[in-house]
């Protein structure tokens, strides 16, 4: 989960100075079952794009290496400009240790190339993309013959992973409704997402946190507000999850939107470009 980008630093077919280009589609169906969505990007210009955690993991191709990446904790991706396209799988919450054959606990949260966890299955396709092939269909044909070859998904971790997108949903209830113990649940949401079921809980939460920046920049909310309404138990809770989550406070995500909002207007009137942006 990154920075979103706003309109105005998206490529259109219309007239205008544009940098970046994202773009998300729906998995083809044979996917469909473990992937949420694909997507494409390309950084038109330099910066450091921070990537926020959210409990999903993305099978990408960047133009020089197929990688997993399991954003269960922050981490920062420089991104160079010019004309390389990324291309992304996202996959379902719950599915991707099964998948990718090897618990997310051990996966480093910068990622891991795809040949060590799928061997010369993988290093094929990373020759056939090198050469220029089709990345979205590479990178869903490799899923494909993983589905082929007899995967299942663990339906405790799924349906654990479903169910904890509500904050008010408690770990000894959720425990008892899937007829399992605490200790298993923890193992096996542990495999599949790289951590435990309280800790996606929170990563959840924080995410509908994100999703609230443009009402905080914009005034339309305040940051105690927010945060009761997002079931924390104060905003000194609120900053602590965010500190926790990201590095920084609640204070400087806010007022990173507002600045990429400021921008905006300035590249509307026709303002010089800066070379760099951090997000």
């Amino acid at each position: 989960m990154g920075v979103p980008l706003r309109a105005w630093a998206v490529l259109t077919d219309g007239p205008g100075t544009r940098w970046s280009v994202y773009e998300e589609y729906p998995p083809g169906r044979e996917v469909a079952t473990v992937v949420a969505r694909g997507w494409i990007g390309r950084a038109g210009w330099a910066r450091a794009l921070r990537i926020l955690p959210d409990g999903c993991t993305d099978l990408l191709w960047d133009g020089h290496a197929l990688v997993a990446v399991n954003a269960t904790g922050p981490a920062l991706r420089r991104w160079l400009p010019g004309t390389a396209v990324t291309v992304g799988l996202r996959l379902r919450r719950g599915v991707a240790g099964s998948l990718l054959g090897h618990a997310m606990t051990e996966l480093p949260p910068e990622g891991v190339p795809l040949p060590e966890l799928w061997g010369e299955r993988a290093r094929r396709a990373e020759d056939v993309l090198a050469s220029g092939g089709d990345a979205r269909r590479v990178l869903e044909q490799l899923v494909t013959e993983r589905l082929r070859d007899g995967f299942a998904a663990d339906p405790l971790a799924v349906a654990a992973a479903h169910a904890l997108r509500s904050p008010a949903v408690r770990l000894p209830a959720l425990v008892s409704r899937l007829g399992t113990s605490e200790r298993n649940l923890r193992r096996r949401v542990r495999h599949e997402i790289g951590c435990g079921p309280k800790q996606l809980q929170r990563l959840l939460r924080f995410q509908r946190f994100h999703h609230g920046l443009d009402a905080l920049a914009s005034g339309r909310t305040s940051l105690a507000g927010l945060a009761a309404a997002l079931g924390y138990a104060d905003q000194s809770h609120l900053g602590r999850e965010c500190l926790r989550l990201t590095g920084s406070s609640p204070a400087r995500l806010v007022d990173g939107w507002a600045r990429q909002g400021a921008m905006a207007e300035t590249f509307q009137t026709g303002a010089a470009v800066p070379g760099t942006i951090g997000a």
